[in-house]
């Protein structure tokens, strides 16, 4: 404990699920948080309830137990103006940036060529476009202020491997593994590291029914999504253990990686 005490840390769609169990993480290793999300729902193919402005202030009120401070603000990562703006306030507030924690995004399912242009660009402009106006908000004051720190972009296994019915998705976390590689070289020479974590599912609540009806019509494509280790699911907590060790001086020397929290589903 105490790993990152002095730092602060920029965490997207923080409301709840994955995103709250980093800011509780971080902020019990010593951080204090900007905490962001669209407390909303972001596109009407998004079948899983969105985060409420209650789930925000919960985040902060955990953070909060952990004796650190928290900046909560409703924000939309597709806005580059909105995260600039709250980036501006957390800093002026808390006097510095450490951490950066792209961890926003949105799921829905469907077969590759029947899913809606609109379905398709939901996708792209959260999970991918959210991510590089999340960096661009950030990064410039990294940079400026001289002292390093630590960018981590939540991919997934669809990051790494073709998912059936998740095209969108997989090429929008495909994506984000480019934009980390590409970044990890740019900012290597300010001290700045720039990882990727890919989990396999999560707890979070992120999903509906509609997976379940594809895979029973298309039988051949489940075996795709087995875990190595006997379970099915990791839990928030255990993507937030790593986002701790990547933010932390222990991984000072790690950049430009892919993080597995898989059960070794790449393995396979």
């Amino acid at each position: 404990m105490g790993r990152l005490t002095g730092k602060v840390a920029f965490i997207t769609g923080a409301a709840r699920g994955q995103g709250r169990a980093e800011a509780v993480r971080l902020a019990a290793e010593g951080a204090d948080i900007i905490a962001i999300d669209l407390v909303d729902n972001p596109s009407p193919y998004v079948k899983y309830p969105p985060a409420a402005q209650a789930d925000l202030d919960e985040t902060a009120e955990l953070v909060r137990e952990q004796g650190r401070r928290v900046l909560a603000r409703k924000a939309d990562v597709r806005d580059l103006g909105e995260l600039e703006a709250v980036v501006r306030e957390g800093v002026s507030e808390f006097g510095r940036l450490d951490i950066v924690v792209a961890n926003a995004g949105i799921v829905n399912y469907g077969r590759t060529w029947e899913l809606t242009e609109e379905q398709w660009q939901d996708v792209i402009d959260v999970n991918l476009t959210g991510v590089w106006k999340t960096v661009r908000a950030t990064v410039p004051i990294l940079v400026e202020q001289g002292q390093g720190g630590s960018v981590i972009l939540i991919s997934s296994v669809a990051g790494l491997k073709g998912l059936p019915f998740l095209a969108h998705y997989a090429a929008s976390k495909h994506g984000v593994v480019g934009l980390a590689k590409t970044l990890a070289n740019e900012l290597g020479e300010h001290d700045i590291r720039v990882n990727t974590i890919h989990p396999h599912g999560v707890r979070t609540g992120m999903t509906d029914g509609s997976m379940g009806d594809l895979l029973a019509g298309s039988p051949m494509l489940g075996p795709i999504y087995m875990p190595a280790l006997p379970y099915q699911m990791v839990e928030p907590e255990d993507i937030a253990n790593m986002v701790a060790f990547l933010a932390s001086d222990e991984g000072k020397y790690i950049t430009g990686s892919q993080m597995r929290v898989d059960l070794g589903a790449l393995n396979r």
